[in-house]
């Protein structure tokens, strides 16, 4: 028999709030962190959720006095160090550090030079958290587009189950950046207004940062919820277009109610990727009425925090597991109207409903997709 996998402890890092309470209770009052800015990162004005850098630096200010971390590893660092003072762990070879990311210290690069050339690397990133908070076991990278998040909390749960660790903490994040602007803007898939996910109305993607903690642990004393199943396939579908039945999220989503021994009737919410982009939306509702999931209470929380890339999976699922602790459906900020061929039950308002299973699913360039389903603890 599996070992049983718990998360005990979340936090994150966003444009609204710089903990868990404070961002639902943004959620619920409609506070989007998605604003117009006119900067350097772009020839005009543009729509990103940014964190504000002053209160970024006042809050790490309260912990660290050193100014040699960046911006984003300040991001991290301020998502950990809560949950690690709290949890009160001996770190040791059975407690593990993974960081998800897509770009990391991309922006490093802006300014070439050796020194910055080395911060860019994602395992520099890495080793300057671990070591900050003095991990014993080296850390793991897991940097896989826009799955990373969601593919972190898999990864952990599997080496926790493999007795490779007892604990492993969990840390996701990536910053706005001119590199990730001009990326998504080349393929004319950057919006020109606040992100619409599942809209008819739809424009594209909003490109946002955050920065999420987890705690994975074997032990379920103060568990907040269970991961019963995973699933992670490539559909090697396009280098950047993803698979316009589905057929990757579909078989990771498959894979997960297979570990879990749950089926479509039972999955109380779902916590979509959902882009606001033409294709990734349209494929996730195929794959979801492929799998009899389409009246399912679903939601994308990209309209209060953009794309976040590789913290975008583990922050959305710190906030579908508050969902879940408090029996509450957030809605999916910025729907209009159907705008997919395949009719799926978006949340159009806040409401309450007993949450037992929660699903969470991302998918990616490269035809990268992750799936990972919960259950709330008795």
């Amino acid at each position: 028999m599996k070992k049983e996998v718990f998360i005990t402890e979340t936090n994150c890092i966003t444009p609204i709030g710089f903990d868990v309470a404070a961002n639902v209770q943004n959620i619920m009052n409609g506070v989007s962190g998605i604003q117009l800015h006119q900067n350097t990162m772009m020839d005009k004005p543009f729509y990103a959720s940014i964190v504000n850098s002053e209160q970024l630096n006042e809050a790490f200010a309260k912990i660290s006095i050193s100014e040699n971390f960046t911006r984003l590893e300040k991001m991290m660092i301020l998502a950990l160090e809560p949950m690690i003072k709290k949890s009160k762990l001996n770190f040791d070879e059975k407690v593990g550090f993974i960081l998800s990311t897509t770009k990391g210290n991309i922006t490093a690069l802006e300014n070439p030079s050796e020194d910055n050339f080395q911060k860019a690397h994602l395992h520099h990133l890495a080793k300057n958290i671990a070591s900050f908070f003095g991990f014993k076991t080296s850390p793991i990278v897991v940097s896989n587009a826009c799955v990373s998040g969601v593919l972190s909390l898999s990864i952990a749960k599997r080496l926790i189950q493999a007795e490779m660790f007892d604990s492993v903490y969990v840390v996701a994040g990536d910053e706005v950046s001119r590199f990730v602007l001009s990326g998504f803007n080349s393929f004319l898939a950057l919006s020109d207004l606040p992100c619409k996910p599942f809209s008819k109305n739809r424009t594209g993607v909003t490109i946002g940062e955050a920065t999420a903690a987890v705690l994975v642990s074997s032990d379920n004393e103060n568990s907040k919820i269970k991961i019963i199943g995973d699933g992670s396939i490539n559909d090697a579908n396009h280098i950047s277009g993803p698979s316009r039945n589905g057929e990757g999220l579909f078989r990771s989503i498959e894979s997960a109610m297979n570990e879990a021994k749950i089926n479509a009737n039972q999955i109380d919410y779902i916590s979509a990727h959902g882009t606001a982009t033409l294709f990734n939306d349209e494929m996730e509702a195929i794959a979801f009425n492929r799998l009899g999931l389409e009246d399912v209470p679903t939601n994308s929380l990209k309209g209060f925090y953009g794309h976040t890339l590789g913290a975008s999976g583990l922050l959305e699922t710190v906030i579908g597991i508050q969902s879940v602790l408090e029996n509450k459906l957030f809605l999916s900020l910025g729907f209009d109207e159907m705008g997919v061929s395949e009719s799926i039950n978006i949340i159009k308002e806040n409401e309450d409903k007993n949450i037992n299973y929660f699903l969470k699913t991302a998918s990616g360039f490269g035809g990268c997709n992750s799936a990972v389903l919960f259950e709330k603890v008795k």
